[in-house]
């Protein structure tokens, strides 16, 4: 019988895509099991992935569309704020679900072997019901302020994408940092909190000073915000705030990859 040795890995290694296919049943357990989780015992259920973006969006319209009158290019404060949080929630969500993951599943690490990317991946895909579900307001906000969207929702699948690699960079990075130092579990709400700020949600990139808005651009969640607003509000597309966030994702999403599987070997000691 020829018998399989499980070494550890040295340095800077990428991520074994053949071995991750082998374990996509654990992936798609894990998935459906984290979406079950979330919603268990509760009286609502689904429909809190609706409620939380939505009130949300109506306590944003309150106090910084009317009280503070902040600028809305010429749009409902409502529709505004609801195409940011739209994505928004899901990297936050993101963000909170795959830094725990490997800590909230530390029996399972101890115990067999399998890629520890699996966590990580089924915290983040779990979301995506979630993300699916409130998509269903935003229609909801379309219809009612009858706006059609334009062409440029054909470059949606791009700037879902440039999300789902930043979502994915920066909860690899964070979850193999909260194994060693669960200092990130007790700083991560604040650090969201600082990046809610930090990306036009409750404001417009206009009111950027024009000498910061290349470094504000660097912003991933800048790009995907302002185009996913141009796309269902038919207007011409960002580029300028799009493509410096797009690289960045892609070297956060690369350098993710690379500094997990550096750390993995040593999960099973600290977790």
């Amino acid at each position: 019988m020829k018998k399989s040795v499980i070494q550890p890995t040295k340095g800077w290694q990428f991520i074994d895509f053949e071995e991750l296919w082998r374990y996509k049943d654990l992936l798609y357990f894990l998935t459906v099991r984290g979406i079950k989780a979330r919603y268990a015992q509760s009286i609502l259920g689904i429909g809190w992935a609706i409620i939380q973006p939505l009130f949300t969006t109506l306590i944003f319209t309150l106090v910084f569309g009317g009280l503070a009158k902040v600028d809305s290019d010429g749009m409902p404060y409502i529709l505004f704020s609801y195409l940011a949080l739209w994505p928004w929630s899901y990297f936050s969500g993101t963000l909170s679900e795959s830094a725990n993951s490997l800590v909230a599943n530390a029996g399972m690490i101890t115990k067999v072997y399998f890629p520890r990317l699996i966590l990580p991946l089924a915290a983040i895909f779990s979301k995506l019901l979630d993300f699916g579900i409130s998509f269903i307001v935003l229609l909801v906000l379309l219809i009612y302020f009858q706006i059609m969207p334009g062409w440029g929702l054909l470059v949606l699948p791009l700037l879902l994408l440039q999300l789902l690699m930043c979502s994915l960079g920066i909860g690899m990075i964070l979850s193999a940092m909260a194994v060693q130092y669960r200092d990130v579990k007790y700083a991560l709400g604040f650090i969201i909190q600082l990046l809610l700020y930090g990306a036009p949600v409750v404001y417009s990139t206009t009111a950027v000073p024009e000498v910061w808005q290349f470094a504000y651009s660097l912003n991933p969640m800048a790009g995907v915000i302002e185009g996913i607003r141009a796309g269902f509000l038919d207007r011409p597309m960002p580029w300028e705030w799009i493509w410096p966030g797009s690289i960045v994702a892609t070297v956060l999403f690369v350098f993710g990859l690379f500094y997990f599987r550096r750390m993995e070997k040593v999960f099973a000691d600290v977790a």
